[in-house]
This record gives structure tokens, C-alpha cells and sequence, in this order.
């Protein structure tokens, strides 16, 4: 009897593409068997040293002479769709298991195809839009790349790099790594911040990485010639950056509007600023340090609420970079810090005071002293049988501070916490998490801390829910 061929693959039609991919799977190490109709390619074939036969796709004998059992996968890649659909016929009687990938002209006849028995169908002008597609993203990649050099470059002194007020891991790694990048530029900066580090996890974060923050309200901004901004976009929106500061380089994720600088990197399709930065440090090829890559891997990750929220594919491609890098200890010291007690106290307020209407809870925590409380409660909240979409408020100095989070897909929290405290405040944020500040002054001037607290109550529950289109009895 003769012997069977007994290959690895098994690649039907060595036309430019199959050929290619021939040569490939050979180059990496495979054992392969190329099939073709025309004699002169199988001859090209064997002259090149590769195992080729002449064959009809369409030609049922042409399979007996094959071990299936030991193929794992047979692409059938002729550019004729009809010859492709009878091959993958019969090569699924013979065989139930091996793995079938076939080639299509059109979208049409790619679910002929499928229920042919193939387990996965090429479409080339559908991997051509792909690739064309991923093309232009490099390319706007390198453009974008190009012109921060050139900003970063043109510094004369040193660099400023702002976070927004209360900075979180987000914001902290994204700063570290446009650091990194203005370093590999030959340009010293410092990570600037107003407001305090208290959130457990953050504080966590920066004394484990070891990160050095200026409170940049106890530095001379003069001492800088250029400022940068990460993971917001203007002075005095979510910060207390002085309005006459010019900044150069802005790059975010949260949605903004007439954003003027040297250098703006805003994009809304990512779950988190750190994956923009992280995206620049592969393409210009900066192996990130084990502090940088923790810092970003972590970024993202509480960024997206352990990728469960607004997480994006590039969200986990960039996290696929850095994880190699990546100090896992040091990420679980930083998630499970000692919770404070006045994060237990603010917790216990913001339940104590919820109010629910149908799926919306609202609820005031209370006077505080540290907001980044505020989204722990939410969260916490959200998680309530019933609860779609939470509201937490706390009163903080002379501003009221908001934290939102939403689970209902029909509405987009960022959108209504604009419309709602827009007009009084600044707001924003995602679909899924937002937040706003509102300065006190607009209550009058209440100074019994009960009174004002139903005051603010009342107006913030009115505002929220006519911007969700609940009608609030009086």
C-alpha cells in the first residue's frame, strides 16, 4: 500500500497567496504540503525544495492519498469560490476534526462556506480594508509622534507635566510615562498636581513605584518654559491650574471641546489615558522600566474597573505590551491597602442617605474631607439589587463634589451630568462614569451646615433627574 502523506498543513492553491504563505509556515518550521492545479507552480514549487503535488481541488481522489489525522489545518486558498466550497465538502466527509480555513471572493459566499463545513473564511478585500485600515492608524500614529518630538524638543528649560486635581493611577502613569518620553528627548521635567493623594489605592501606588509628584502649588511655575496636561484638557476644568497658564501638550481620553495647544491627543475610543501613552512608548520602541509598566498596566486597569468598564481593544492590546514588564506583587500590594476610616464613614453616610427613584439612587455623603471617597461610594452603590445608575454627592470646603456611575445602556452618565450641572459647574465623562464640581457660592450664603445640606439635596436631585427625564414631584 502506498504511504500516505502525513503533513502538518496542507495549503490547496499556490497562487500569489498561497505561495506566500507556504514559504511562511515552511520559514517558521512546518511541515507542509502545497497543492496546485498547474504543473509549472508545483515544478517552481519543488525546484524551491518545497513538498508539492499536482491536484484538482474538486477531485475527490486527490484527498485519499492524505492522513488527515495528522493534518491540523487545511486552507484552501484557489481563487475560484466554487472550487474552494466542493474542496471543503469533501474534506469535512473525511474529516470531522481538522481545522478548514477557505478563501472567498465576496462577504456573500463566505457563509457558503461556512456551511460548507470551513471554520474560518478569508474575505482579501475585507483583509485588505483591515490592514489598510491599521495602516492609517500607524501612519497618524507617527504623525502625532513626530509633531510631540518637535514640541518636547523646542523646550528650552524644563517641562511641566499636569494631572488633574487628586490625581488617580491614571493619571499618575500617564504622567510618568510622557516623562519617559520627554527624558528620551533630552528634556528634565516634573509631575505637577494640586489637591492631595488620598485615596488608599493611589497613595498605595505612588509610595510602592516610588513616583516623585510636586504639589504644584508649593513650586514656581516659572521655573518651567513649557507645561504639558494628561488625562484632562484645560486649566480650571477638574483642575486648579491657573488660567493664564498656555500648555503645550495636551493628551486625554475624556470627551472636551476647543482644545487649543501645540500638541492635542485627545481620543474618546479608549477606556484610558495610560493606553495613549503606553500606544506612544511601543511605537517609538521605549522598553518602559518594571515602575513605568506597573504604573501604566495598573492606570488602565483601575481606569476600566479591571477592564470591565468602557474598555476598548486598544485598552487590552496595550496592557498585552506592558504585561511582560510588569511587577504582579507590587499590583497586588497596591489593590489591597488598609481601607480608611473615613472611607467607612462616608460609605455608611452615602447608604444611610440614599434616596431611589425606579432604577436611580442619589445620595449626599456628607461633609467630607477627601472626594476620591465619593466614587468608591458609587461604586459600592451601584452594585445594589435594582440600581442601574448612582449619583454621589459630598460637600468639600466651597464646592460640592459629584461622582456618578451607570450600568443602563440607554444612557450616557457623562452627557447627562453636562446637562444637568453644566450651566453651574464643570461636568462630563463617559457612558458608563462622570463626575462634576460645583462651586458653593451658588446656594447663597447658608451657614447652618443642616439647612444648606437640604438645600444642596434638593437642587442636585431636581437637576439630575430632569436631565434623565424623571419628572421630581414638588
Amino acid at each position: 500500500m502506498e504511504e500516505k502523506f502525513s503533513h502538518e498543513y496542507v495549503v490547496i492553491g499556490c497562487g500569489a497567496t498561497g505561495f506566500s504563505v507556504v514559504k511562511e509556515l515552511v520559514k517558521k518550521g512546518k511541515k507542509v504540503l502545497a497543492i496546485d492545479i498547474s504543473k509549472e507552480r508545483v515544478e517552481v514549487l519543488r525546484d524551491e525544495n518545497y513538498d508539492a503535488i499536482v491536484g484538482d481541488a474538486t477531485d475527490e481522489s486527490l484527498y485519499q492519498d492524505i492522513d488527515f489525522s495528522k493534518v491540523s489545518i487545511v486552507m484552501v486558498l484557489t481563487s475560484d469560490t466554487e472550487a474552494n466550497k466542493r474542496a471543503v465538502e469533501i474534506i469535512r466527509s473525511i474529516s470531522k476534526d481538522v481545522f478548514i480555513i477557505a478563501r472567498s471572493q465576496s462577504s456573500k459566499t463566505k457563509e457558503e462556506l461556512e456551511q460548507a463545513g470551513a471554520d474560518f473564511v478569508i474575505v482579501p478585500s475585507e483583509a485588505m480594508k483591515t490592514v489598510v485600515l491599521e495602516v492609517i492608524r500607524k501612519a497618524d500614529t507617527y504623525r502625532k509622534l513626530k509633531l510631540l518630538g518637535k514640541v518636547i524638543e523646542s523646550c528650552r528649560g524644563r517641562l511641566g507635566i499636569f494631572t488633574h486635581d487628586n490625581p488617580d493611577p491614571d493619571a499618575i502613569s500617564s504622567a510618568l510615562a510622557l516623562k519617559e518620553i520627554a527624558k528620551y528627548y533630552g528634556v528634565e521635567s516634573d509631575i505637577l498636581y494640586y489637591g492631595d493623594i488620598m485615596h488608599q489605592e493611589n497613595r498605595a501606588m505612588v509610595n510602592l513605584l516610588e513616583i516623585e509628584m510636586l504639589k504644584a502649588d508649593e513650586v514656581d511655575l516659572s521655573i518651567y518654559d513649557k507645561f504639558a496636561i494628561v488625562d484632562c484638557s484645560k486649566p480650571g476644568v477638574n483642575n486648579s491650574i491657573p488660567q493664564d497658564i498656555r500648555i503645550s501638550i495636551v493628551i486625554d481620553h475624556h470627551p472636551a471641546e476647543d482644545v487649543t495647544a501645540e500638541f492635542v491627543d485627545i481620543r474618546t475610543d479608549v477606556g484610558a489615558c495610560a493606553t495613549i501613552l503606553t500606544e506612544y512608548l511601543k511605537e517609538m520602541r521605549i522598553t518602559p522600566s518594571r515602575t513605568l509598566a506597573t504604573a501604566l498596566f495598573f492606570g488602565i486597569k483601575t481606569e476600566t474597573n479591571d477592564f470591565k468598564k468602557n474598555t476598548r481593544t486598544a485598552d487590552f492590546l496595550a496592557s498585552a505590551f506592558l504585561y511582560p514588564f510588569v511587577d504582579h506583587e507590587l499590583i497586588e500590594k497596591m489593590e489591597g491597602p488598609a481601607i480608611s476610616t473615613e472611607t467607612l464613614d462616608v460609605l455608611a453616610t452615602a447608604i444611610k442617605n440614599r434616596q431611589v427613584y425606579s432604577s436611580f439612587l442619589i445620595s449626599f455623603a456628607g461633609y467630607i474631607t477627601n472626594r476620591d471617597v465619593l466614587p468608591q461610594a458609587a461604586d459600592f452603590l451601584l452594585r445594589l439589587e435594582g440600581i442601574s445608575t448612582v449619583l454621589v454627592f459630598g460637600i468639600l470646603k466651597d464646592k460640592i463634589y459629584i461622582s456618578a456611575r451607570n450600568k443602563d445602556v440607554r444612557i450616557n452618565i457623562g452627557e447627562v451630568l453636562k446637562k444637568a450641572f453644566g450651566d453651574v459647574g464643570s461636568a462630563g465623562g463617559h457612558a458608563h462614569s462622570g463626575g462634576a464640581q460645583i462651586p458653593l457660592g451658588i446656594f447663597g450664603d447658608a451657614t447652618d451646615k443642616d439647612a444648606l445640606a437640604k438645600l444642596v439635596t434638593e437642587a442636585i436631585k431636581k437637576r439630575f433627574l430632569n436631565a434623565l427625564g424623571v419628572e421630581v414631584k414638588e
